[in-house]
């Protein structure tokens, strides 16, 4: 495939070769091509021909499971709103890309995800209907990020690294995907043939994803996570938020306690923390740092990350998992690298902070790295401070706390 040969070339060869591949394996053959040197970029580039060379024996494989049919629980979640994503895809989306194919084109449309077939259309296109079904569609944003700050965390935590780094670079090209047919719809002089090849192009690569999750992720994710550790998924989805209404709270058979980092210090920090400049209790600098009209996060020395604040409005979506995970993972494969090279120059010295700056819809945020130094000018860590500006920068005049 690497080599450019065919998918059905390709499929021959593996059909013959095996008889059946489990989602473990798929992880580990990317995995291994990763250690052999082969960029992630590349792996993700040919992500879907992955999926399609695999999909006849995974399907054959992989059934829905009871833990599925459990109301509450994660991968209960997960499918649901794969189902819904479809439903937008089907009902909202691509009738009103075309209502006048003849015969021949329903065919071709029917078999499309599989062969590529790029199918052209005389009708003219509805953009509204588009446009609303392409917003709802956007929402897939919401259910990536779960997957990426809840599942990622714990599939890394054993070992599995290859498909999380594949699976969040291609969310990420799906959400541009998206975006720009949201855009050229927006623009009266876009042209309708440009406009369906780019929204077929992003409906495949999200129901392509959806296999990956249903047929990949899902039963590697229930083969290897506890009940706890589904529990503590279940416990901070809601921070993030669903696609799907009436997510009950799942409360398994053992209901035992899922430990925390507040709950495995508590003891140890339950007195007074003596700072050299005063004293807090834990309720008391919990609830201090939570106030801060800005997140922060902090790093070790070792690039772990080891806590970030709670404060009310959130710039970017963070769950207890990430506690723990190496902060080159936290980042998507497209701006990792600039992490990492923060963090070297930090270690190095050779800088002490460094800021960036983004438009998100309304919001303007700052993103700023420091690093965190001891007395001696030891590297302890780094601290991630994010905040929207966009308040601050309309500031005019002045405001006295006593007026003159």
């Amino acid at each position: 495939m690497h080599d450019g040969k065919s998918v059905d070339e390709v499929k021959e060869q593996f059909e013959e070769a095996f008889q059946g591949v489990t989602a473990t394996e798929i992880s580990e053959a990317e995995g291994a091509l990763i250690k052999e040197g082969l960029p992630v970029a590349e792996i993700q580039r040919l992500c879907d021909v992955h999926a399609a060379v695999f999909k006849g024996s995974i399907e054959e494989i992989h059934q829905p499971t009871d833990q599925t049919q459990i109301p509450g629980h994660p991968a209960n979640t997960l499918v649901r709103e794969n189902r819904k994503l479809e439903q937008i895809i089907e009902k909202e989306i691509e009738p009103y890309l075309s209502t006048d194919k003849d015969d021949k084109e329903k065919e071709k449309d029917k078999d499309k995800n599989k062969d590529k077939v790029k199918v052209k259309y005389n009708s003219t296109l509805n953009r509204d209907k588009v446009l609303e079904g392409m917003e709802k569609l956007y929402q897939v944003h919401i259910h990536y990020l779960r997957k990426e700050n809840l599942f990622f965390p714990y599939m890394e935590q054993y070992g599995i690294t290859a498909p999380p780094k594949v699976m969040w670079g291609v969310d990420d090209e799906i959400r541009a995907q998206i975006k720009e047919v949201k855009a050229l719809l927006s623009q009266s002089d876009s042209s309708e043939d440009e406009i369906r090849q780019k929204a077929e192009d992003a409906v495949n690569r999200v129901k392509e994803m959806i296999f990956k999750e249903d047929n990949i992720m899902l039963p590697m994710l229930l083969e290897t996570l506890t009940q706890d550790e589904w529990k503590a998924i279940a416990e901070q989805s809601g921070e993030i938020g669903y696609l799907v209404d009436k997510v009950p709270v799942w409360t398994p058979v053992k209901d035992e306690k899922v430990p925390t980092a507040k709950d495995s210090k508590e003891t140890a920090e339950g007195g007074r923390i003596k700072l050299p400049t005063g004293l807090f209790n834990v309720e008391e600098l919990t609830a201090v740092l939570n106030a801060l009209p800005f997140d922060i996060t902090f790093v070790d020395k070792d690039d772990i990350v080891k806590y970030f604040s709670e404060g009310k409005e959130r710039t970017f979506p963070r769950t207890k998992a990430i506690i723990g995970r190496n902060v080159s993972n936290c980042h998507p494969p497209a701006s990792v690298h600039i992490v990492e090279k923060i963090v070297e120059d930090f270690k190095n010295g050779v800088k002490d902070h460094e800021d960036f700056w983004i438009k998100m819809g309304n919001k303007f945020v700052l993103i700023r790295y420091y690093a965190v130094r001891n007395e001696k000018g030891e590297y302890l860590g780094v601290l991630e401070v994010t905040q929207d500006i966009k308040s601050i920068q309309e500031i005019q005049g002045e405001k006295r706390l006593v007026e003159e």
